[in-house]
């Protein structure tokens, strides 16, 4: 996921993509603690999703306030 593409997004979209990503890290995170994990470059890619669709949510937040 790019930053380009959050962008265009609206803020409810942002949200909603950041709970389904969420969703996904918890499934991650239990399935590395059960041994069942086969993918483990997920688990790196979803955390900086979420750190992205956070930081463009920061970003219109605070465009919208000034």
């Amino acid at each position: 996921m790019k930053a380009s593409d959050l962008t265009t997004k609206s803020q409810d979209e942002l949200t909603a993509e950041l709970t389904k990503l969420k969703k996904e890290q918890f499934n991650l995170r239990f399935q590395g603690a059960t041994g069942q994990l086969e993918n483990t470059s997920r688990v790196r890619e979803i955390r900086r999703d979420i750190a992205r669709i956070k930081t463009v949510a920061r970003q219109k937040a605070t465009a919208t306030k000034a």
